[in-house]
């Protein structure tokens, strides 16, 4: 026995192979956002205003950690869509409040206001990516058998 809820099929490989893809999206919307709040609108993201538009170390860190959160969110997608009914549900609200949390941290910093707003919709972007992009992996690497009439 699988461990699957009757009826599901995963395909594991795609699943992860959609995983690795919204790794790369993540880490992406995260090197344009500091890119544009730093370069078009002056913001000091990450690093302080005199390194530049790209920042310094922590933006990589920044893609880095982007990354590693959508391969977190792939393996908690691939855990409810084998253990769970309604996994797409509960997946969303996961990273709904997830993605809320990471939203509102910045705001709790010892940041100037501009740098905490642009942070917080940069992570609220990035959140939005890996949810709307992992559920569309889902819809393709999760089957049902077809009912025979």
């Amino acid at each position: 026995m699988s461990g699957e809820p009757p009826g599901r099929r995963v395909d594991a490989r795609r699943l992860w192979a959609g995983g690795l893809a919204t790794a790369v999206v993540a880490a992406l919307v995260a090197v344009a956002g500091v890119l544009v709040a730093r370069g078009v609108f002056d913001t000091a993201v990450l690093a302080p205003q005199g390194d530049g538009v790209w920042g310094n170390a922590n933006t990589p860190k920044y893609a880095l950690s982007a990354a590693v959160a959508a391969l977190v969110a792939t393996a908690l997608l691939h855990i409810l869509v084998t253990t769970t009914p309604r996994p797409g549900r509960f997946f969303t609200w996961v990273m709904v409040l997830l993605t809320a949390i990471v939203a509102a941290l910045p705001l709790t910093l010892d940041l100037a206001g501009p740098s905490a707003v642009a942070t917080s919709i940069i992570n609220i972007v990035i959140g939005t990516a890996i949810l709307s992009t992992l559920i569309g992996v889902a819809r393709t690497a999760v089957r049902r058998p077809h009912r025979k009439p």
